[in-house]
Parts: C-alpha cells; structure tokens; sequence
C-alpha cells in the first residue's frame, strides 16, 4: 500500500516579527507536531526551508516549514519534494484558514488557493492535488483589511482556542497519515464548530 502522506509543511512567514500572527498558524502545527514525536527542525539552504523527521507507527515523515515568505512558499516546497521524489498526493500543507471560525480544522484535497498566498504559490510549483490541514483563523468582523488581520496575533482566547484545535488534529493525525482519511475526516468534522 502506498504511503498516503509523507511530507508534512507548515506555512508561515520567516522570523520573530511573525511568529506569533495569524499568518503562522500552521508553523504552530508543525511545532506541536515535532514536539509530539520528538523532531528537531535543521535549516536546509538548497531546499530554501528547515526539515525535520519524525517517526510515527513505524513510518518515516518529513517535516518542512519554508524559509521563504508566504508568497514564495512553492520553492521550498517543490524543491523538498524533487529531491525527495514526493508526489503531490503525498503532501500534507498545514495553513491559516479564513473560512473557518476560530479553532475548526478541516481536511481538504485539492481545489483553490481561497486567496492564500501561500497556497498560490504551491499551486503554481506543484498543481492543486495535495491535501490541506486547513486552521479556522476566523474573518475579522470590522473593516480591517485581511492582509492586517492575518499579520497580527489572535486574542488570546483565540491564540487558546486554535491551539486547542492543533492538539485534536495531532490526535486525528495519524489516520491521515497512513491513509485513513475518511476516519480523520470524521474525527475533525464533527467537533462543535460549524463552516459559517
């Protein structure tokens, strides 16, 4: 049986000013995710990003959180897979969602980039056929642009609540992984918090 999964990235913009945005929100999978199972993130130059690898039900995954910024996340990610002979629909992309409430998580393959830079630039690299790790960040309720809203860290009831969610998904994570993606679905479809 093919391997369902084996590159998981986490999509953020480099360095501190952006650590703790919105933007990074599937940077804070990826650092759960390694803390979990005990990885350690290494800087990769020709790959442009940081890889890890972890060890889950005997399987080897790496991890990859680009060094580019948001809009050029596509080069990290298509030279990782090349160099590792990764398919498209052997990739996991953890990002910010805008279109789901605060703390859902949703399982998606393929379709659009929904605006999200980072996506875009993947799509452009590699297609759209990839699995999603989509993290409810909300729409700001004013008139805030979204390009401000997702530069800027969440409340900290929000900041609790998606870190809440990170942990369920650590949980469905490995169904997903060994291709089990109807069974992880279910898991993280069915919590409390509904697509507005």
């Amino acid at each position: 049986m093919t391997q369902a999964i084996r590159l998981i990235v986490g999509l953020g913009n480099p360095g501190s000013n952006y650590a703790t945005t919105r933007h990074n929100a599937g940077v804070w999978f990826i650092e759960q995710l390694i803390n979990r199972y005990k990885g350690e993130l290494r800087g990769e130059k020709k790959l442009k990003g940081q890889l890890a690898k972890i060890i889950l039900q005997d399987n080897e995954y790496l991890i990859l959180v680009p060094s580019t910024f948001m809009n050029l996340s596509g080069e990290s990610v298509i030279a990782t897979m090349n160099f590792y002979k990764i398919l498209p629909e052997q990739l996991l992309v953890a990002h910010d969602e805008l279109d789901l409430p605060v703390g859902a998580i949703r399982i998606k393959q393929a379709g659009g980039h929904g605006g999200h830079n980072g996506l875009r630039s993947i799509i452009s690299s590699i297609g759209n056929n990839f699995f999603r790790l989509r993290i409810g960040i909300g729409r700001p309720l004013d008139n805030q642009q979204v390009a401000d809203y997702v530069l800027q860290p969440p409340k900290n009831s929000e900041q609790n609540e998606i870190h809440t969610a990170i942990t369920q998904a650590l949980i469905a994570l490995p169904d997903l992984l060994t291709g089990n993606t109807q069974r992880a679905m279910h898991a993280l479809h069915t919590d409390t918090k509904q697509e507005e």
